[in-house]
C-alpha cells in the first residue's frame, strides 16, 4: 500500500519555531539543519508503513488515533486518514519538544 503524505500548517509552525530557536537563540545553525534533515528522513522512512507502529492513546477520544515518531529530543505526531481502501494519507500534525506537556497542547 502506498500512503500519501500531508502536513498541517501547525506542524510547519512548530518546526519553524524549534529551528529558529536552535539556530538563533542557541546560535547553532548546523544543529538546526541537522535536526531538519533528521525530521525529514524519519517521516519519509515511516511513510512506507505508518500503521505498523503502536498507537498513541490520549485521555481525549479522537476520531483518528495519533502515532509518534521520536527524533532526537522531539516528537512528531501524525494520524492516518482513509479516503478509500486504496487511498490512505499519513497526515503529519505536530512537532513538539519531548518534555512539552502534550495533554495541554492537544
Amino acid at each position: 500500500m502506498t500512503y500519501k503524505l500531508r502536513y498541517l500548517p501547525l506542524f510547519y509552525e512548530d518546526l519553524e519555531k524549534k529551528m529558529l530557536y536552535i539556530a538563533r537563540q542557541l546560535q547553532n545553525p548546523q544543529a538546526a539543519n541537522d535536526l531538519l534533515d533528521a525530521v525529514e528522513k524519519a517521516i519519509l522512512e515511516r511513510l512506507s508503513s505508518p500503521e505498523a507502529f503502536s498507537r498513541f492513546f490520549s485521555s481525549k477520544e479522537r476520531k483518528h488515533p495519533y502515532y509518534r515518531i521520536y527524533v532526537k529530543n522531539f516528537v512528531i505526531y501524525y494520524v492516518i486518514l482513509e479516503e478509500s481502501e486504496e487511498n490512505k494519507i499519513m497526515e503529519v500534525r505536530r512537532f513538539l519538544y519531548n518534555r512539552q506537556n502534550w495533554e495541554q497542547i492537544f
